[in-house]
């Protein structure tokens, strides 16, 4: 049963008849006290709750009335419904514990699916990780692509195999080289969109000037050079997922715009008034930490919860260290198909490799192994080999640091990036990959500070 609290009449019946036209059985009522009078006769399986019962429009009546719900019953999910929507409110709502906020007048389709997103994650249990096995989760599951045995990462294939069949916005932490965007596509293909379009978007590399033909198209003669239609990334992914990388990137100004999208499901290609809507699956990753972001006033807190209703954090290889022979073993088993060689390691190889601290992640580790393979005259892969080709990160040391008020973060960051510049020779690629940046945001640094460069 669906419990629809509301002081409308009107919304009250329209509720009712969509929930029971769509299979659901409803019941609804006018008051607060009306509905903890229900509740204490007959739990709800979800609760759809209007944010004003008097003459104000503040929503501080449904904050209230959703506080109260989670007090005396934590686990029961609450849909906020109201048509005096603010940012504020919105997140405010969540931080209580809503599900999701959805404005009045509501699109039915689109409170339809966010109903059974929220259904079916209140009605998934978390397996306990010492219940959870490989051969276990590969019979329900294809996860082939995915190498791994430490219960941490079963812990997200598990994750993984309960929200794909959702609806819900993932946003996927996790450092460089984990395998996000493995597991990005992995939701797409245990979806119900997995025959639609999986898109996949590198926020980092679209500068702000750019984000609004980028994701949302333009006709032609919208600026200089548009002499063609476009379709953005969104109208490419209709019905589909779409995969937002480093969306910690991404510029406040583009946030704005991105935030009214998922908010709306509504967006205007550049050069046109007419509105267009959208339905999409939206995932998202990034290897930074976004709520420090949101402290510093550089990531929308509104938009981070907008596309944090499930987050999946993904270890790095350091932390399931006994993953890595199998990590190794797969990658000569697809080398050896590859380049029709007959292909092992020695013990001693892969102990070591075990050992090492991989910043890099998988992707460090592939690189390591490929390396050796290609370099090696022997088939079989030893110590030494792995020795000669590894190629540690700089040590991270404070003992050259300046003291605290010799110079501003900006004067240090100016000076990292000139030493990169330097010890690089200019290629901006390994210069922005030995910063932690992206190329995009490497060049915005170059530009804001006037630092010289040649392409090389």
């Amino acid at each position: 049963m669906l419990l629809i609290i509301d002081d409308d009449i009107a919304v009250r019946t329209s509720l009712s008849l969509l929930l029971k036209k769509e299979g659901f059985e409803a019941s609804a009522v006018g008051t607060p006290e009306e509905a903890f009078g229900l509740m204490q006769t007959r739990l709800p399986e979800l609760v759809l709750l209007d944010m004003n019962f008097s003459n104000e429009t503040t929503g501080a009546d449904g904050l209230r009335m959703l506080e109260q719900i989670k007090k005396r019953y934590p686990a029961l999910p609450v849909l906020l419904i109201t048509g005096w929507a603010t940012i504020d409110l919105a997140v405010k709502g969540m931080k209580l514990g809503a599900a999701d906020f959805i404005h009045k007048p509501w699109q039915n389709s689109h409170l339809m699916e966010s109903v059974r997103t929220v259904l079916n994650l209140s009605a998934a249990p978390a397996g306990a990780p010492g219940e959870l096995s490989r051969k276990k989760l590969d019979q329900q599951y294809d996860f082939g692509a995915i190498i791994g045995e430490d219960p941490r990462m079963l812990q997200v294939l598990e994750t993984i195999g309960r929200v794909a069949p959702t609806d819900a916005p993932v946003l996927i932490l996790g450092e460089s080289g984990t395998g996000k965007e493995l597991i990005a596509e992995a939701i797409h293909q245990h979806s119900p969109r997995h025959k639609r379009p999986f898109v996949k978007v590198n926020l980092g590399g679209i500068s702000s000037s750019l984000f609004e033909s980028e994701m949302f198209g333009h006709v032609r003669g919208a600026f200089t050079d548009a002499r063609h239609d476009r379709a953005g990334r969104f109208e490419m992914t209709q019905h589909g997922s779409i995969f937002l990388d480093e969306i910690g990137e991404l510029e406040l100004a583009s946030q704005v715009k991105l935030l009214r999208v998922l908010q709306d499901r509504s967006y205007e290609v550049l050069g046109s008034s007419r509105t267009k809507t959208v339905d999409v699956r939206v995932i998202c990753a990034t290897n930074k930490n976004l709520e420090e972001l949101v402290a510093k006033n550089q990531f929308r807190e509104d938009l981070l919860y907008r596309i944090n209703l499930i987050t999946i954090h993904l270890p790095s290889l350091r932390e399931r260290a006994s993953d890595i022979p199998l990590l190794v073993r797969h990658f000569l088993n697809n080398l050896s198909e590859l380049y029709q060689r007959p292909l092992r390691i020695e013990r001693e190889a892969l102990a070591w490799l075990k050992q090492l601290p991989l910043p890099g992640n998988v992707r460090q580790l592939k690189n390591l192994v490929e390396r050796a393979v290609l370099l090696s005259p022997s088939d079989t892969l030893d110590l030494p080999g792995f020795q000669r080709h590894y190629q540690p990160a700089a040590p991270k040391t404070a003992g050259n640091l300046p003291e605290v008020g010799a110079m501003t973060l900006e004067e240090m960051e100016v000076q990292m990036i000139q030493r990169a510049l330097a010890f690089h020779k200019g290629k901006i690629a390994r210069v922005a990959r030995s910063l932690g940046l992206t190329r995009s945001a490497l060049y915005r640094r170059l530009e804001k500070y006037g630092i010289p460069y040649d392409e090389a």
